[in-house]
């Protein structure tokens, strides 16, 4: 169970945090405080010189029953009047206004001439925090690059013959039609037999030469 409260109180704390981080307090007239200004342009000055936004707290600081705070229209802000007021004027100080609405709001001292004498107040309220912008618009993804297809190697000679097969020699007409013989290693090459028709002749003719010189002598 306390455990249980333990975690409870943190979150509580850090939402406190965080709502007291996103609020601004600013201090009307800063030391100046809120009383009848030496120059009627010096709440316009320091207006000018903050941001307002919606969450914002305003303090008025000033002694009680010497002055107080209402909140007006802007036809009430210009006439120094406090006709159609705002709520209910707050006479003890200081004040905290805290800023609930965006757009333009006007505050006036309603004691005496004390709003003709410069002592009123006109800032302008923003809904969204100062400075931001909204975000900016994110950019299209790079286009992915473009692929080179596959080239096919061309051969080194640019001639269309040397693409071409060669063809394989064809047997000349002196030995076409004759075995092929392949060599043995370490055997002598056959005899060529074309050459037996001519030692047979040749013995012929010698062999009846001696045979007719035998019948002649």
């Amino acid at each position: 169970m306390e455990s249980k409260m333990v975690v409870v109180f943190g979150v509580f704390v850090a939402v406190f945090v965080q709502c007291v981080a996103a609020q601004t307090v600013h201090v009307v007239g800063d030391s100046l405080g809120w009383t009848i200004p030496q120059s009627g342009q010096q709440y316009v000055t320091w207006a000018s010189a903050n941001k307002f936004v919606v969450g914002d707290i305003l303090i008025f600081n000033f002694a009680t029953n010497a002055h107080d705070v209402q909140q007006v229209p802007k036809a009430s802000f210009d006439s120094c009047s406090s006709d159609n007021a705002i709520g209910s004027s707050i006479t003890t100080g200081p004040a905290n206004v805290s800023l609930t609405s965006a757009g333009d709001n006007y505050f006036i001292c309603t004691y005496g001439t004390h709003c003709q004498s410069g002592q009123k107040l006109a800032i302008t309220v923003s809904a969204a925090a100062p400075g931001a912008s909204p975000s900016a618009p994110t950019s299209a993804p790079p286009p992915p690059p473009a692929t080179t297809p596959p080239t096919t190697p061309s051969p080194s000679s640019n001639d269309p013959a040397a693409c071409a097969p060669v063809p394989s020699p064809s047997p000349s007409p002196s030995t076409a039609g004759r075995p092929t013989v392949k060599a043995t290693p370490g055997s002598s090459p056959p005899p060529d037999n074309s050459s037996s028709p001519a030692v047979v002749a040749g013995f012929t003719l010698s062999f009846l030469s001696l045979v007719i010189m035998g019948l002649f002598f």
